[in-house]
C-alpha cells in the first residue's frame, strides 16, 4: 500500500519543520529536508498505521459532515 499525502513544510531557527496537511496532528523536523521526510513518514506509520497488521483491506467511505 502507498500513501499519498501532502506535507507542509518550512526552515525554523536551526530545522526544517513540517506537519502532514491530511493529518495535521502528524508533526516533526529535520536537520535537512531529507530527514524531515524520512522523520514524517516514521511519524506516520507510528501514529496512523501502528496496530494495523501487514494483511490488511482498505474501503473508501463518504462521510457526511
Amino acid at each position: 500500500m502507498v500513501a499519498k499525502l501532502q506535507m507542509i513544510y518550512w526552515k525554523g531557527d536551526k530545522f526544517w519543520v513540517g506537519k502532514l496537511l491530511e493529518h495535521p496532528e502528524i508533526m516533526t523536523q529535520g536537520e535537512t529536508i531529507e530527514e524531515l521526510e524520512e522523520n514524517i513518514k516514521d511519524a506516520y506509520m507510528l501514529m496512523a498505521m501502528e496496530d494495523v497488521p501487514e494483511r490488511h483491506e482498505i474501503k473508501e467511505l463518504d462521510i457526511k459532515v
